[in-house]
Formats: C-alpha cells, sequence, structure tokens
C-alpha cells in the first residue's frame, strides 16, 4: 500500500499542524480522546442507568463549532461500562429521543430476549418509554453496545458505547486503554450530514466519512513512557470504514479478538485490520527512547492513507527493560464445534453495484438471478426499492420473520460463506462466537473464535460453531449501509 500518509481527499498535502486543522471538507482528521465516563462496579447485581438522547458534544477542535448527536448519557461514545466475568449487569434503559431505539451488546453471549434487536427479540422503545436489560457476563473481553433500530443513522449520529467484560484475574499491564474508532460525514459547520442511506453508500461500500475519530475527540498525541507496556483495546464502531492500522516501529501482539482469546502473534506486516463492529486487544511494549515519537497510520484504503495519531514518548523510562509478563489469556467458556459430526452449510452474499459481473466471474448464481433482468436495469430496481444485498438470495426488507437457517440447539455447524460480491462485508452473527477456520480453502493459523468475520471480495471463509443459544439470531453484514439494504437474516436455534 502507498504510503503518502498526509494525502488527503482532494489530492493536497498538508503539515502535521494544517492536517488537524484542515477543512473539514477536504480531509480526514484524526483523533485521541480525552477521558469520557466510565462505570464500573463492585457489587452483585450491578445497576446501572443509560439513556439516550440529542446532545451537542466536541468532535472537531475550536475554531469549529460543536456538533448536534446523539448520546449516551450526554456523551460520544456512551459511558464505559466496565464489569468482571460472572457479573450480572442490568441496565435500566430510558429513550430520551424523539424516535424508537434499542440497545444491542454487540459480542455478548446473553439470552435471545436480552438481544436488543426489535420486532426480533423485543418491542422497539418508544420515545420516553424505559426496558431493563438483565445478563450474565459469561465471557470476558472487550465488546461494546449500539442500537438496532435504524441502526445506520443511529450509530451514524453517536450512539455507542464501550462494554469491557474483565477477567478474574487479569493479565499485570501498566496501563489498560480502550480507543472506540469511528469516523464522521461532517459538513464544514461541524454538523452531522443528514444524507444517511444514499443510493451510492448502500450500493457501494456504505456510508465513509471524512473525520476519524478516537473516543469521540480529535487531540492527536497519546503520550507513553518507554518499556510502558499497554493493553489497548480497539473497537470499531463505524458505520463502514474499515481501518488498516499500521504501527509502524512497535510490534503489536493481538492477544484477543471480538473479546475472544487468540494464540498471541504479531499481524503481518505490524497491520492490524478491524472492519466495523470488530474488536482487536493488543499489548504494546512501547520501546522507543524517550522524547522519541512514532505514528499509527491508517493505511486500508490505498491512496486514502492517512496519519491516525501521534505516539509521544516522555522524558524517562518507566523500567529499564520491557516487562516478561505473561501476554496469554485465559480461555472463555466456549463450546468447541464437533466437526466430524458438523451439518454443514453454503450461505452465498451477491449483490452491490458490480455484483452479476462479479457472480458470472465466480461462477456462482444467486438465487435473485432468474427476477434480476439486465444489470443496469436491475440495479436502478434495487436502488428505487432499497433491495440491493442478498443472502441466499434473499433481500431482507423490513421486519424479518422466517429464518435462513432453522439449527438444532448443541449440535455442531460449519457455514461456507462465498462473498460474491465487489465490496468487503464484516458479517456478524449475535449470540454466539464461532471459529473461522479457512479462507479462500487455507486453513487459519490461529483458527481465531470471532462473532464478526470481515469477508474479502470474491472470498470464501468457513466458520464453524456451536449452535448452543436458542432462539432467533440475526445474521448480518455489519457496514450498516448493507444491513439496511437487504443483507441481513435469521438464524434460528431450537
Amino acid at each position: 500500500m502507498s504510503k503518502n500518509i498526509n494525502k488527503v481527499a482532494n489530492g493536497l498535502y498538508v503539515s502535521r499542524r494544517r492536517f488537524i486543522r484542515a477543512t473539514i471538507s477536504s480531509g480526514i482528521a484524526a483523533s485521541l480522546a480525552s477521558h469520557y465516563p466510565v462505570l464500573a462496579f463492585g457489587t452483585t447485581p450491578l445497576s446501572l442507568e443509560l439513556k439516550a438522547t440529542p446532545g451537542r458534544v466536541r468532535i472537531v477542535p475550536e475554531p469549529y463549532n460543536k456538533t448536534d448527536a446523539w448520546c449516551y448519557n450526554n456523551s460520544v461514545p456512551g459511558p464505559e461500562i466496565r464489569v468482571t466475568q460472572g457479573d450480572r449487569l442490568k441496565v435500566e434503559f430510558d429513550n430520551g429521543l424523539d424516535e424508537e431505539t434499542t440497545v444491542h451488546w454487540h459480542g455478548i453471549r446473553l439470552p435471545n430476549a436480552m438481544d436488543g434487536v426489535p420486532h426480533l427479540t423485543q418491542k422497539p422503545i418508544f420515545p420516553e418509554e424505559k426496558f431493563t436489560y438483565e445478563f450474565d457476563a459469561v465471557d470476558a473481553g472487550t465488546f461494546w453496545y449500539h442500537p438496532h433500530q435504524r441502526g445506520s443513522e443511529q450509530v451514524g449520529r453517536g450512539l455507542y458505547g464501550a462494554l469491557i467484560v474483565e477477567e478474574k484475574d487479569p493479565l499485570q499491564v501498566d496501563r489498560d486503554v480502550v480507543w472506540v474508532l469511528d469516523d464522521w460525514r461532517l459538513k464544514r459547520s461541524a454538523e452531522i450530514s443528514g444524507d444517511f442511506e444514499n443510493p451510492h453508500d448502500m450500493s457501494h461500500n456504505g456510508r465513509i466519512g471524512n473525520t476519524v475519530s478516537i473516543n469521540g475527540k480529535i487531540p492527536d498525541v497519546f503520550e507513553v513512557r518507554t518499556n510502558e507496556r499497554i493493553r489497548l483495546r480497539l473497537i470499531n464502531s463505524a458505520n463502514a470504514r474499515i481501518f488498516g492500522l499500521d504501527f509502524g516501529s512497535l510490534s503489536p501482539v493481538i492477544i484477543a479478538l471480538d473479546g475472544q482469546p487468540v494464540t498471541p502473534h504479531t499481524p503481518d506486516d505490524n497491520l492490524v485490520i478491524l472492519g466495523p463492529g470488530m474488536r482487536a486487544d493488543l499489548i504494546l511494549d512501547m520501546t522507543d527512547r524517550p522524547d522519541s515519537q512514532n505514528t499509527i497510520n491508517d493505511v486500508f484504503y490505498q491512496g486514502r492513507e492517512y496519519a491516525l495519531i501521534d505516539i509521544k514518548y516522555g522524558s524517562f523510562r518507566i523500567r529499564k527493560d520491557v516487562p516478561d509478563w505473561s501476554v496469554e489469556l485465559p480461555p472463555n467458556p466456549l463450546a468447541e464445534p464437533d466437526f466430524v459430526n458438523a451439518e454443514h452449510h453454503e450461505i452465498l452474499f451477491t449483490g452491490g453495484m458490480m455484483g452479476q459481473m462479479v457472480e458470472q466471474k465466480m461462477g456462482v448464481k444467486s438465487k435473485s438471478d432468474n427476477n434480476s433482468g439486465n444489470n443496469i436495469g436491475s440495479m436502478m430496481g434495487m436502488m428505487h426499492e432499497k433491495n440491493m444485498w442478498f443472502i441466499n438470495g434473499i433481500a431482507a426488507d423490513g421486519h424479518i420473520t422466517n429464518p435462513l437457517l432453522v439449527l438444532k440447539k448443541d449440535r455442531s455447524y460449519v457455514f461456507k460463506m462465498i462473498n460474491a460480491t465487489a465490496w468487503h462485508h464484516p458479517i456478524h452473527l449475535h449470540g454466539h462466537s464461532f471459529r473461522v477456520i479457512s479462507r479462500d480453502g487455507v486453513p487459519t493459523p490461529y483458527r481465531e473464535w470471532q462473532d464478526t468475520v470481515l469477508m474479502n471480495p470474491q472470498e470464501r471463509v468457513e466458520i464453524a460453531f456451536v449452535a448452543d443459544n436458542p432462539g432467533d439470531w440475526m445474521f448480518h453484514c455489519h457496514i450498516l449501509e448493507h444491513m439496511a439494504a437487504g443483507m441481513m437474516g435469521v438464524m434460528r436455534v431450537v
């Protein structure tokens, strides 16, 4: 990938200082957030109040205005909820918006009635109404929460927050840091652009913003000390942006993906890739000399690379050498798939701009082809109807009632998923974690547990899991515009 890090959207090159102050519409502003509320508890059950309301927050620095956003407890992100594995969490949610909403607890394995999907697991929560979510934190890890009602706009306006479930015996580190990554489509006035779910975004790669934030803010320096060890928890809360973080001279060690422990390893090229909805826990040993500086760059989109954040070292060493503490996380209580007796299913993802061309190239035939007509005419029709993406030939429209598959409780399953489109898709399964076992027929080296897997264009991915959580569970692309345009369905576990 190109290393023209400060190249902005209109082709100009700017200095770091000008980069941060650049006109919003002409570049990407990067950030590290200042502190935001953390809700942690020491009693059982753990109770908290969470309220969604309109608010006004500072995403970009002065002289720009504050931004009208939608907030949980008056902040963006919402409060960081931090509990210990095994705790029971009770959330009294209050809807202060002028429209219906819900709260989905992304990645948490919980009872179906607490999953927060409107018309599927609960009724939408109307304005001025309340709803109580209560569940056990069975897995330690990095999770998050967000609405599932008109998600592309409600998440895009700022409704999301981190949910951290600490291990009973956490890893020894100097600091445990959470970065909630997001991007925003802002006008020159710093107001959020209201063009949600426009046909171009929905049929291409989703709503990519022009301003990148970490924890909702735009300061550009993260201060560290030489030989400090940091556990960095990354959460991608963006509607559609995929982050490809290049850590430069640092060597991040990935210890968990989507909240689930993985064999500690350094990613290829020091590049950590996160699609929307995905998370990664990293160990960062700050090994550069005092008073030095490093930069983390986002290089995922070729030709649109930029400097995300500067790492600035203090003037002294925290210790003589980096610590030799263990970085191995204990496993969560997940049922291992029985590969010998597993039931196999093929899941085909089709649609979007250039979709029929890719299907022909891959030699697959969507069930929707029989009614598609010619390519241009069918795409125009889909854009009019907002049915642009398909799972096994079905574009979800409105409330989902019929499941894609009916799975037997406690049986093992292998899904062979085929991305017969020209675009990336982070595919998320509610209520379960799955092992990613192969990509394009090549076994994965770590057989990582995830709940959201990023599929590359024209890629085939196999996942395996035990359907041990009964109920109707959402299965969808977490590019929220793709989900709104049909790429979602239900897996029923009975």
